[in-house]
């Protein structure tokens, strides 16, 4: 039944994956997170019965709870948060109802551990071009909202990566980096239960930007060249980071919601036909 403190899932998965997204907060006790230890994208867990301590350092104006139904300990927390300020609503039928609906849900074990912050911790090598902007994209937007991303010497990424905690990836020898003919983000995408139709095509957009196999789609020559662009025009890797997460965000979007869209000069001059 709709009700005004409540989305549905079929909002609410729309809304993830785009800048606007709201906080998510999954407040499933210990025992339902153990029967079904997966999150909704993007979302991280919370203790329900701590609010008040938490939800100060949200850095949002706005939530979505996640329980186990999308009853009382969900409609409860919203509740509080609208309290203190915070605009908030309840998943409808909560994440039994999201995971029945086959929807996309990251396994707990592929998350590493967050630093004291509660933020994960991901350390690369510094003049990113393509697969660093990509994979910060994905964990910002599907996996960790706040994560840090450090750019490092490529020589200094092992030790930074264990004397500051932090996740190597797109280096040699790690977890998080190519394997065979994929790319670090086709490897993300795979990993973090993610393999969603857009998503998917996007990867291979991605890996035929940065594998040099532009025959892969259309729109990998084109990402190269953007890519190679920004590069030069920023200096400063944190910056590009952010200049390339509104890239990542269009080329999303047009894999969801686009692909069969053309656009065409009009032929017909102003007034005609009058």
């Amino acid at each position: 039944m709709t009700s005004p403190t409540t989305i549905s899932i079929d909002k609410l998965s729309r809304l993830i994956g785009t800048p606007n997204c709201p906080a998510l907060i999954d407040v499933r006790t210990d025992e339902d997170f153990a029967a079904e230890p997966r999150l909704i994208p993007g979302s991280t867990r919370q203790p329900c019965d701590r609010v008040e301590e938490w939800a100060t350092g949200l850095g949002q104006a706005s939530a979505i709870v996640i329980c186990h139904h999308g009853r009382k300990l969900s409609e409860g927390v919203a509740a509080w948060l609208r309290h203190l300020g915070i605009a908030a609503e309840a998943l409808q039928g909560g994440h039994a109802a999201w995971t029945a609906a086959g929807l996309p849900a990251v396994p707990a074990a592929a998350l590493p551990l967050p630093g004291k912050s509660g933020k994960t911790h991901w350390v690369t090598r510094a003049r990113p071009k393509i697969d660093r902007i990509a994979c910060p994209w994905l964990i910002r937007r599907f996996v960790d909202p706040a994560a840090v991303f450090l750019f490092v010497a490529p020589q200094e990424v092992p030790a930074v990566a264990e004397r500051f905690s932090a996740v190597p990836f797109d280096i040699e020898d790690v977890f998080w980096s190519h394997r065979g003919e994929l790319c670090t983000f086709d490897v993300m995408v795979e990993e973090f239960g993610l393999s969603t139709a857009p998503l998917t095509r996007l990867a291979r957009i991605v890996r035929g930007a940065d594998t040099a196999r532009p025959d892969l789609e259309p729109e990998a020559p084109g990402l190269l060249a953007v890519s190679l662009g920004l590069s030069r025009m920023y200096q400063d890797d944190l910056a590009q980071l952010e200049a390339g997460m509104a890239l990542y965000d269009a080329l999303y979007r047009w894999c969801r919601d686009a692909t069969d869209e053309t656009h065409n000069w009009p032929s017909a001059k102003p007034g005609a036909g009058r």
